[in-house]
């Protein structure tokens, strides 16, 4: 093969991901209608989940998107099951690993190999409320705004740098349903497909841990959006 036609190659493969799921879904729909209508001008080359019953596998399927389960009981710890989860990725050479869901703590080591091309979105305002039971917490906290945050994924828990936020306010009338809700459908479905957007069209950059928009340094809480 020509260099040029090697070179012709590279141009004409298409921006891939591989998204990692352990539930429902939602985000992953997100990120296929964005798919579809080129709005993300990617591929999604395989979907994995951890769990069998993942609903989102049959979203996957229904697109036309390989599947793959790799149950993280039958692996006598988390580097072995990280393990096998980075052989099946690596079977796609992906460009971007998207985490949708996907309720595993990752190894340092798995992070590692995949620094700058793996990212998550977290319902919360990070750095306010990592971990778990984010809505809850926002709601003790007297807080009134909440949102989501989609962030590069470091070995620390939900502390790599974040690319963007969507913000919304916080009613009297929430609880911590109707906040999750709320946060899920009118913020994380639109800020996932949009950064996943700007980074295969290599609008983003990560450079000595700060995040650059079309060469431009983002704060610390990212680009921000209000909805």
């Amino acid at each position: 093969m020509s260099s040029a036609t090697r070179q012709k190659n590279a141009t004409d493969r298409k921006f891939s991901l591989v998204v990692l799921i352990s539930g429902g879904g939602s985000n992953l729909q997100s990120i296929i209608n964005a798919c579809q209508t080129t709005q993300i001008p990617a591929q999604i080359s395989a979907v994995i989940s951890n769990k069998d019953d993942a609903f989102g596998l049959e979203r996957a399927k229904k697109a036309g998107i390989p599947q793959h389960v790799i149950k993280h009981q039958c692996f006598n710890s988390r580097e072995a099951f990280d393990t096998q989860l980075a052989m099946t990725i690596e079977q796609y050479q992906p460009d971007l690993v998207v985490l949708a869901g996907f309720m595993r703590i990752l190894s340092k080591s798995f992070v590692e190999r995949y620094l700058g091309k793996l990212i998550n979105i977290h319902p919360s305002l990070l750095p306010r409320y990592p971990g778990l039971h984010t809505h809850q917490r926002a709601l003790d906290g007297g807080d009134t705004e909440h949102g989501a945050s989609v962030h590069f994924v470091t070995p620390e828990l939900d502390a790599g740098p974040v690319i963007i936020q969507g913000v919304i306010a916080i009613t009297p009338t929430d609880n911590a349903e109707s906040l999750a809700e709320k946060v899920l459908i009118k913020v994380e479905h639109q800020i996932y497909p949009q950064a996943i957007e700007w980074i295969a069209k290599h609008r983003i950059e990560l450079k000595n841990k700060l995040v650059y928009l079309d060469r431009e340094p983002l704060p610390a809480c990212g680009h921000q959006i209000h909805y």
